[in-house]
């Protein structure tokens, strides 16, 4: 039995023709896949849903946004992480955000106070469970000058690190208004 070199020549050509263009079409989604994730990070897309208006007009409020440096913050920068597997996370858990937005959930102003306490609690938890990763893309205890803080920042910054406390444990209101903790209703005698 005799092989056919043009034969096995025409195989091997179709398979490096398939190889490319599933290259070619990886390289294509990994770049749309890419130019979409830059996008859903900018503050512009963060403050599409008219709700989420409330928090862009609180940040612009705060040193995060405007101040002397000219440093800023956006909605990305403190609530989505840098790291791909825990990016995707939040990504996926954002969308929650826009679910009840759709639903109606948090579509007003009052709507969205009425839910606030809930939101920034989940929040606060995500960021106390990742020792406020994004919090220390831009701060850290370790390059702070404490002798350039007031006595009182200076005191519990330098504890801080001993104490297992992370920025979220003190800076809850820093760049959003903090919600007021929703009081217990009390039970009325004689219900059952």
């Amino acid at each position: 039995m005799t092989s056919n070199p043009n034969k096995a020549k025409t195989s091997w050509m179709k398979i490096l023709l398939v190889l490319a263009v599933v290259f070619g079409a990886g390289a294509v989604f990994a770049g749309l896949f890419n130019v979409a994730l830059s996008h859903t990070n900018t503050t512009e897309f963060c403050t599409g849903c008219h709700t989420m208006q409330i928090n862009l007009e609180e940040l612009k409020e705060t040193a995060h946004y405007s101040n002397n440096s000219g440093v800023h913050a956006g909605c990305a920068d403190c609530h989505v992480p840098k790291e791909f597997f825990p990016k995707m996370v939040a990504k996926v858990m954002a969308a929650k955000d826009v679910w009840h937005e759709i639903l109606g959930t948090i579509d007003t102003p009052e709507k969205y106070e009425a839910y606030r306490w809930d939101m920034a609690t989940r929040v606060w938890a995500k960021m106390k469970a990742t020792d406020s990763r994004e919090c220390r893309s831009c701060h850290n205890f370790e390059n702070m000058d404490l002798s350039s803080q007031s006595r009182s920042a200076r005191n519990r910054h330098g504890r801080a690190p001993d104490e297992g406390k992370t920025c979220i444990d003190c800076h809850k209101g820093v760049a959003h208004e903090e919600p007021d903790e929703p009081e217990e209703e009390e039970e009325t005698e004689g219900a059952t």
